[in-house]
């Protein structure tokens, strides 16, 4: 093939891929920020969410050799954990909630004394990285949804929300002042194509859209009406914790050598990829947001 035509088919191939990246980033966008309008629509929403991120991890561990970890078992206890977060923070249920989440750890524990597993350390270390590493973070959306003052609990969307926003904020704004400024590498033994400018620059966007976030919300009580400097602190935690969400997957990736942790979505790989910087992100913000109250 001519040289010429090459790089033609490469250019259609290049905007073929944008295109679909465009679209599936539109969909994504649009079905986040929609989900949370409703409280029953986001709990539905990230409980699949947490049951496909959990399924393709351990689908990924399991191709390990002397790895097999309880696909089903594992996927079905994150999501009931996520439901029972959801109830507990609503106030629907109690705390015994939690009691039969409880028992499926100590079985997936229990069982690899029957199963004669070459290494049930790997099963165990896999099976609970499932539930802390995925199933934990994306219960904390309902820590920060759903807030209690003395017996009322209500719904709020406007901080975990945020957390999105101040993600994708800061991913864009790498993005662009990684293009233009990128020349010093960030961690380029793990992700060579992020910078200190990148970083720099998206962290610096994400604080002056989060000095703004209290003019746009006015005076809605959340979490005790945050102000600027508070709104900014979150900013900054997120993008800090975030990053080192991107970080710790392309780890993950590296480590099992792999480009994609999955195709489920278009153009943007799998749940591992589009959901990375939030499985810290959110842990983060709880963290930060009931420290600050404390003090």
């Amino acid at each position: 093939m001519p040289l010429r035509q090459k790089k033609k088919t490469k250019k259609h191939k290049d905007m073929k891929n944008f295109i679909v990246r465009t679209i599936t980033a539109v969909f994504f966008v649009a079905a986040i920020v929609c989900c949370f309008l409703r409280p029953l629509a986001m709990v539905l929403l990230f409980a699949l969410v947490t049951g496909l991120t959990i399924w393709e991890f351990t689908g990924l561990v399991n191709d390990r050799e002397n790895v097999s970890v309880n696909r089903m078992i594992c996927t079905v206890a994150g999501v009931y954990f996520f439901f029972a977060m959801a109830g507990f923070n609503s106030g629907i249920t109690s705390a015994a909630v939690f009691i039969p989440y409880l028992v499926t750890l100590i079985y997936l524990m229990v069982a690899e004394l029957y199963l004669k597993q070459t290494d049930p350390i790997h099963d165990w270390a896999y099976t609970m990285m499932s539930q802390l590493y995925i199933a934990l973070p994306f219960s904390m959306i309902n820590v920060l949804a759903f807030q209690s003052a003395g017996n009322d609990i209500t719904y709020t969307w406007h901080v975990p929300l945020s957390v999105f926003v101040f993600l994708w904020i800061n991913d864009a704004g790498a993005y662009i002042c990684g293009s233009l400024l990128g020349r010093h590498k960030l961690f380029p033994r793990i992700s060579p194509g992020k910078s200190w400018e990148g970083s720099i620059g998206g962290g610096i966007l994400v604080i002056v859209v989060a000095s703004l976030v209290p003019s746009i919300l006015g005076n809605l009580d959340i979490l005790g009406n945050l102000g600027i400097l508070e709104w900014i602190g979150l900013g900054v935690t997120i993008v800090v914790f975030g990053t080192w969400g991107d970080l710790v997957e392309s780890l993950f990736k590296r480590t099992l050598g792999i480009k994609d942790s999955g195709n489920i979505l278009p153009g943007h790989g799998g749940m591992l990829d589009r959901f990375d910087s939030t499985l810290m992100a959110f842990p983060s913000a709880v963290v930060y947001l009931y420290t600050i109250q404390m003090l």
